[in-house]
């Protein structure tokens, strides 16, 4: 042993054993009393400080499994959020761009189309029976002429399940009569000229004296409804359904004189020419 850096050999004295130095430098045990160290047998060392100190400081630095597992499922929760951010923005944006080129698409075509709703016109009303029979009983037989005109230059329109009546008062005074489907072309006119009747229809009390009243004052006023439903054709194309729901003032001056109507038959016909309101 020299100064400043004493070492301790030991020789193993057994002979069956293969011959081990071992080396030790006591600076790092500072400890261990000289006194203890001897030729024979080197005191006994629990732990060398050295190897524990590094081998604690790896353990320490080293995460545990279940932290490492908990911070990569909070990673792909965090990604999966994020996906799903993109694409719900990128849906809303989708179909944001779609409306607007939907409505670019029916404004342009639109705008070089000009459709437009056709025209009802009440020409001529033809009364055959229109009387009543008790306070709260009507009956009607009527002839209507209406004319219809298709102010479209590039569009046609098919006429589908049109039914006509008369209203009196706010109340149906006849049965429903079908007109037959038709298609109507472009800048085309239809006249239609259906009976329209009630016969023994009840109606309200009041409504009874109202009628009896207004033809001994010489006019009567009523309403001439139509409901039906309207395709649109633009070429080849064909459009869904639609209401259709016309409604024409009949202002009938009753009596047979010459300036109010023309006897024909047992029937009395009225020149009306009324325009009629038109809502699809």
């Amino acid at each position: 042993m020299r100064g400043g850096d004493l070492k301790f050999i030991s020789k193993s004295l057994n002979p069956n054993k293969s011959k081990e130095f071992v080396i030790m430098d006591l600076k790092s045990h500072p400890q261990i009393p000289l006194s203890k160290w001897t030729l024979n047998q080197p005191p006994q060392l629990s732990a060398f400080p050295l190897l524990s100190q590094q081998t604690e400081k790896k353990t320490s630095s080293t995460p545990p499994a279940t932290a490492a597992v908990s911070m990569s499922e909070k990673d792909c929760n965090h990604s999966n959020k994020d996906h799903r951010r993109k694409l719900l923005r990128r849906c809303c944006g989708g179909l944001l761009i779609f409306n607007f080129i939907v409505l670019i698409i029916i404004l342009l075509v639109w705008s070089i189309l000009q459709p437009r709703k056709p025209r009802f016109t009440l020409q001529d009303a033809t009364i055959f029976n229109l009387n009543v029979s008790a306070p709260n009983v009507i009956s009607t037989t009527i002839q209507v002429t209406v004319n219809s005109h298709n102010p479209n230059s590039k569009i046609g329109i098919y006429y589908d399940r049109m039914n006509v009546y008369a209203i009196y008062h706010s109340q149906q005074i006849t049965y429903y009569t079908a007109i037959p489907p038709v298609y109507q072309g472009t800048k085309e006119d239809n006249v239609w000229s259906p009976f329209i009747y009630g016969d023994n229809v009840p109606v309200a009390p009041y409504n009874g004296q109202a009628l009896g009243e207004d033809q001994s004052d010489g006019a009567i006023n009523m309403l001439i409804k139509i409901n039906g439903r309207v395709k649109w054709k633009c070429g080849s194309f064909i459009s869904g359904r639609y209401h259709l729901h016309i409604t024409c003032p009949a202002y009938i001056p009753l009596g047979n004189s010459k300036n109010t109507g023309i006897v024909v038959g047992n029937a009395v016909k009225y020149k009306l020419s009324q325009s009629c309101s038109v809502s699809v």
